[in-house]
């Protein structure tokens, strides 16, 4: 299940977002509100966004405006490979709040979302066995935000 692919904007409402290292290039944000259930059986609905990257002309003939809204889906990618040779620590899947790099037998999952104008193509999900480690981040993170919520501020 999923709802319509819409155009997201910058402060200004401008849908593309020109590159500050090369202005003859930039990107159109994309968002999505999605129901997911992984290959475990777990449901989440959230929102999602991917970016159409382009040179800058290229992107203004596409005439999408922000609010507007888009046919297709944006999907999720996940793989032991990495999208990024350059930065490969940027598409790292990272385990909820907790900083932790999801990893199969040492090995970090890496993920991206597409833009998928045609609607055709299917998430791709890889999991993860570093639950324990996950388990841990989580519960130090329960155990601050209970240690915070017990603090007395009366004076």
């Amino acid at each position: 299940m999923f709802n319509q692919v819409i155009v997201t904007g910058n402060d200004a409402g401008e849908a593309i977002i020109v590159s500050k290292e090369n202005p003859k290039f930039g990107h159109i944000r994309v968002e999505q509100k999605r129901t997911i259930m992984n290959n475990k059986g777990w449901l989440n609905t959230k929102v999602i966004s991917a970016l159409v990257h382009g040179s800058v002309d290229e992107l203004k003939s596409l005439d999408w405006v922000a609010g507007q809204f888009l046919p297709g889906k944006i999907v999720i990618k996940e793989s032991l490979t990495p999208f990024n040779m350059k930065d490969p620590s940027n598409d790292f899947k990272i385990a909820g709040r907790t900083n932790v790099v999801c990893t199969v037998e040492g090995q970090p999952i890496f993920r991206k979302t597409f833009y998928n104008m045609g609607g055709n193509e299917h998430d791709e999900f890889v999991s993860h066995d570093n639950v324990d480690e996950i388990r841990r981040a989580n519960q130090a993170i329960s155990a601050n935000v209970s240690e915070e919520d017990t603090v007395d501020f009366n004076l």
